[in-house]
């Protein structure tokens, strides 16, 4: 008797990543084309090439994929925030850091942003706080304190204002620059007329602004030094 052919060691699991993968990514495309409201699962199901008892394997309903999405885009940015800090001299610079990222993801990246500014549209509406803080908690077992503990270290390091609120500060500080960013991102053009100048180039401005309100007058000035610059596009 012939012997039987065996699959390699690892396809199946390989095989269910690479079909997961192509539905979340024409998930991303048709959010980010026709909104998240305006998609259906069928559309979905049709741009990723599956059929619909293939889908129900992996998702279940559009909101799963929408969590999925964002559980991902916050998985990513934690790693890239993590290794982009490390080397940080002192708070100042890890929060310049951090800011940096998200002006860096509005000029390369605005598709994603503007799927969080959709998220967040949705999830005010429908969603409990409850679900969010969930997926926060896996992805950073601390994040509200990881937040307040970066206002401390400033305070204790000399780079920040000694009267700034460790509970508070950084809270008021990211949700401006993201409610900024999200703003920028899905107004586009559209503000880049009004103001004549780049959506990345105001993120940019708003958080120079920021920080500088953050900062220790006796901070060298280069904890800075990038986000300060601006870059010039033609519109």
């Amino acid at each position: 008797m012939g012997s039987r052919v065996q699959k390699p060691k690892g396809s199946y699991p390989a095989h269910r990543e690479r079909q997961r993968r192509r539905i979340l990514d024409a998930a991303e495309k048709l959010f980010d084309g026709r909104g998240i409201d305006g998609t259906t699962m069928a559309e979905i199901t049709s741009a990723s090439g599956v059929q619909p008892s293939t889908m129900y394997q992996y998702f279940s309903s559009k909101d799963e994929i929408v969590w999925a999405i964002l559980g991902e885009l916050m998985q990513e940015k934690r790693g890239i925030a993590t290794e982009a800090m490390k080397d940080a001299p002192h708070s100042l610079a890890r929060i310049t850091v951090l800011l940096e990222m998200m002006a860096d993801d509005l000029e390369r990246n605005p598709e994603k942003v503007r799927f969080m500014a959709q998220f967040d549209a949705i999830y005010a509406r429908d969603w409990p706080v409850e679900r969010l803080l969930s997926l926060e908690s896996q992805i950073h077992p601390e994040p509200f304190r990881f937040f307040s503990e970066l206002i401390r270290d400033g305070i204790a390091d000399g780079s920040l204002r000694p009267d700034l609120d460790p509970d508070l500060t950084m809270h008021a500080v990211m949700n401006a620059v993201i409610g900024a960013q999200r703003r920028l991102a899905s107004l586009g053009s559209k503000v880049e007329t009004e103001y004549g100048n780049p959506v990345d180039q105001l993120l940019r401005e708003s958080i120079r602004v920021l920080l500088l309100g953050m900062q220790n007058s006796g901070t060298p000035a280069e904890a800075g030094t990038r986000i300060s610059k601006t870059r010039k596009r033609s519109l």
